[in-house]
């Protein structure tokens, strides 16, 4: 019975040391819309496998294009450390997408 009270959190440790860390992905990135010309700087949170400029291309162009947007640029990925800096760049394209 005492073998069987150990075992279960051992299960639980070793489960939880086996799960990647989940980090926290944002992208800043610009994109445009025609007629008329109009341009915007913006911050987008990403799902932690799309932590690559290419992969955040994928994930981000449907989203803007849902409104119009298309992507133009990756500019950055970064963690949340660089979030309060491009906050006020951002504006109202901060976190939007």
């Amino acid at each position: 019975m005492m073998k069987h009270a150990l075992l279960i959190p051992m299960l639980v440790l070793a489960l939880l040391a086996a799960a990647p860390a989940r980090a926290d992905c944002y992208a800043d990135y610009k994109a445009k819309q025609d007629n008329p010309l109009r341009l915007h700087y913006g911050v987008a949170r990403l799902p932690d496998t799309a932590c690559t400029p290419q992969a955040a291309s994928r994930q981000l162009a449907p989203r803007l294009a849902r409104e119009g947007w298309t992507l133009l640029n990756i500019l950055s990925i970064f963690g949340p450390e660089g979030l309060e800096q491009r906050k006020d760049s951002a504006g109202p394209y901060f976190l939007r997408y």
